[in-house]
């Protein structure tokens, strides 16, 4: 019912830019939080970014200051805007679309920051 397709994920450079989109429907994006969540090795799943239309956007502690998420009703998406990405943002990301007590999950997207 609710799908999640995740792209843009990769291998980058540190320093380097990196957007991820997460594509689903418009009922979705219109009254879904929406968001991204990343795991790596030997870490729990952690907070990226989540937002609503009509609603407030929350970042974790790690995505501060060079993250940015944004939806785009007319794409149906949810984009994450990574920048200046480093070692430590190393994981694979999840989209979420989230309502009440209910959570959806993309299958995830490998993100890796290496020289």
């Amino acid at each position: 019912q609710v799908q999640l397709v995740e792209s843009g994920g990769g291998v980058v450079q540190p320093g380097w830019s990196l957007t991820l989109s997460c594509t689903t429907s418009s009922d979705i994006v219109n009254l879904y939080v929406m968001g991204w969540y990343r795991q790596a090795p030997e870490r729990q799943r952690e907070l990226v970014a989540t937002t609503k239309i009509g609603g407030s956007t929350k970042y974790g502690a790690s995505a501060k200051g060079r993250f940015t998420i944004s939806i785009d009703q007319s794409k149906k998406a949810v984009l994450l805007q990574m920048n200046d990405l480093k070692h430590e943002d190393t994981a694979v990301y999840y989209c979420n679309a989230g309502r009440g007590f209910l959570r959806n999950w993309g299958r995830g997207l490998q993100v890796t920051v290496s020289a």
